[in-house]
């Protein structure tokens, strides 16, 4: 298991907008599904929608039916505005890979793949112009690069580069364009060893930003970064810590009050969720339903890449994965109770289901699903719906 989905990361290609009115037949359901127009309908393709902000705009990306990857912003209407990396590659696998952070005004930031099979971070501003960036030491061989993960209200990007030995580092982006590398305290410097930031909602609004380091004996921890620099590093006293294992420690998201959402492995490769409190306090959860064996649990990213998500009132959203295998949605509340949801078409046989991505301070969640026939589709869990 590996946080990566990092390098399958999204860049900036010439930029094709096309805005399209979304019908939402399902309005009266607790789910709306979409699909992102042009999408392809084939195993493994579909709607990605990854992250939602205030008023339930959603930003992701699509894989039409040439696997090209291509991003998109659905407006709360349901209109969807299509666009591309400036650069991006155009051959399967390639294009803009991954769309992993918006701020409440609309930039959007991600990764694009060029033609050369290398990394670019991008940001894109609510008018569509794009910025590309690379960090200064990033590799330019294949699969090798530069990606974002997340943004701040402000602008400050949270992102990550792959070296020329392959080795992962943490990266900032300032507003006036600054990058500072980073490496986590117990970074390994072997390959595909280094620092991991989180996903998604890795940065909050003071810039305070979390993840993990992956050591030299394949094990990960957790670290927060605060704003000044100083590093915090931490490990839940339950989580596996066997050498070569890849069990350990990883972060989710960090929200304004500093509470850090993430999910341990323990040494049976079980996966358990928990909350950091600012004073260091851990609360472990298991969500209800969730499987006991290898590789299952809550928020169980052995396969894919480690998602979920924390808002300012400490709700929690992600996914578990039960004794058949199935993924399912929930909502952590503060105190501690769960609601489990599953969207409509979801498949129901082993590693199909329902996986939400982020959750907006209101309560909003997006995500997607997929459906018996592997092909992946987007939906929007409105915040009034328990």
């Amino acid at each position: 298991m590996k946080r990566i989905s990092i390098l399958t990361l999204i860049l900036l290609t010439c930029f094709v907008s096309a805005t399209w009115p979304q019908a939402q037949p399902q309005c009266k359901h607790k789910i709306i599904t979409f699909d992102v127009p042009g999408t392809g309908t084939g195993a493994g393709q579909g709607t990605f929608p990854y992250v939602i902000v205030h008023g339930e705009w959603i930003a992701g990306n699509y894989i039409d039916a040439s696997n090209v990857y291509h991003g998109f912003l659905r407006a709360p209407d349901g209109t969807i505005t299509k666009f591309d990396v400036p650069g991006a590659g155009t051959g399967a696998g390639q294009g803009t890979i991954e769309v992993k952070g918006m701020t409440p005004t609309l930039e959007i930031v991600g990764t694009n793949m060029d033609a050369n099979n290398v990394f670019h971070g991008f940001l894109r501003t609510r008018h569509g112009k794009f910025t590309v960036f690379d960090a200064q030491d990033a590799g330019t061989a294949s699969n090798q690069g530069t990606g974002a993960l997340s943004v701040n209200p402000a602008g400050l990007i949270l992102g990550i580069y792959l070296d020329a030995n392959n080795v992962y580092h943490g990266l900032l982006r300032a507003p006036d364009g600054t990058l500072t590398p980073f490496d986590a305290p117990d970074a390994g410097t072997g390959a595909y060893e280094g620092t991991y930031p989180a996903n998604l909602s890795g940065i909050n609004p003071k810039g305070a930003n979390v993840g993990e380091s992956f050591d030299a004996n394949y094990v990960y921890h957790g670290y927060l970064l605060a704003p000044d620099g100083t590093f915090t590093e931490f490990d839940n006293p339950k989580a596996g810590s066997v050498a070569g294992s890849g069990q350990g420690t990883l972060t989710l998201g960090i929200n304004p009050a500093g509470e850090i959402s993430g999910v341990y492995i323990d040494e049976n490769y079980v996966f358990h969720g928990y909350m950091r409190a600012p004073d260091g306090t851990m609360t472990d959860y298991d969500v209800p339903g969730a499987g006991t064996g290898t590789y299952q649990g809550t928020n169980a990213c052995w396969y894919i890449a480690c998602w979920g998500s924390i808002n300012p009132a400490g709700t929690i959203t992600g996914f578990y994965v039960d004794n058949n295998n199935v993924y399912h949605g929930f909502l952590r509340a503060r105190d501690g109770k769960f609601v489990r949801f599953n969207a409509p078409g979801a498949g129901t046989g082993a590693w199909q289901g329902t996986q939400p991505m982020t959750i907006n301070p209101e309560g909003a969640i997006t995500g997607y699903y997929t459906d018996s026939n592997n092909v992946v589709h987007g939906f929007l869990r409105r915040a009034d719906e328990r």
